[in-house]
């Protein structure tokens, strides 16, 4: 079984990505960290995220094995994360890498951005989560201070709105729901209602 979860930034989708393989015995991948692992080989070097040469050199040397998920939690990675994904490029270099992942038995959880209408369009199940991008900052912001991270709430904020603004405009895999996806709202949802309702919403599908 494939269960492609797809979002915007802060929306819930990696902990349902998460709790969803652990409940289904499937593997997971948080694809954003392949593109926050490209930025981060950007930014350490010196250079800026919207180098697209530089940018596509560093999706095709990427290894997604060996990427640290502590150290690309960090606004920077995620703001240049939001800035390579637009390069056809980058996204063409790590195409092979999430549908060889999602292709293995015994089947897996995807999270990104274009998992349910480009990098998995057969899943089995397929969920849009979303929230308020008031909401989102909020949440953003709570994991920022608990890792020490010196920013505001209202920066967060302009942080969403501008990874949205890029995210939906790109003129290649814009974030927007497949077709057939089930949609989820986590707004008013604490962690264990969202994954409830994410089960609920495999079952049906399922059916």
């Amino acid at each position: 079984m494939i269960i492609a979860i797809d979002g915007p930034a802060a929306s819930g989708k990696g902990t349902l990505g998460k709790r969803l393989a652990a409940h289904y015995g499937l593997r997971h991948l948080d694809t954003g960290l392949l593109y926050r692992g490209v930025a981060h080989v950007l930014l350490s070097a010196g250079h800026p995220a919207d180098d697209r040469v530089r940018a596509a050199a560093a999706a095709a040397a990427l290894d997604p094995g060996r990427l640290d998920e502590d150290a690309l939690k960090t606004q920077a990675a995620g703001e240049g994360a939001s800035i390579v994904s637009a390069f056809p490029e980058v996204r063409a270099a790590l195409l092979d890498v999430q549908r060889r992942f999602a292709a293995a038995p015994p089947g897996a959880v995807l999270d990104g951005r274009d998992i349910g209408t480009v990098i998995c369009p057969d899943a089995d199940v397929k969920i849009f989560v979303t929230a308020s991008a008031e909401e989102r900052a909020r949440r953003r912001f709570l994991e920022f201070r608990a890792r020490g991270l010196a920013v505001t709430e209202a920066e967060v904020l302009d942080d969403i709105r501008r990874r949205d603004a890029r995210d939906t405009g790109r003129a290649v895999a814009p974030l927007r729901p497949a077709a057939d996806a089930r949609l989820l709202d986590t707004t008013a949802l604490d962690v264990e209602a969202s994954v409830a309702a994410a089960i609920a919403l495999v079952e049906a599908a399922r059916r």
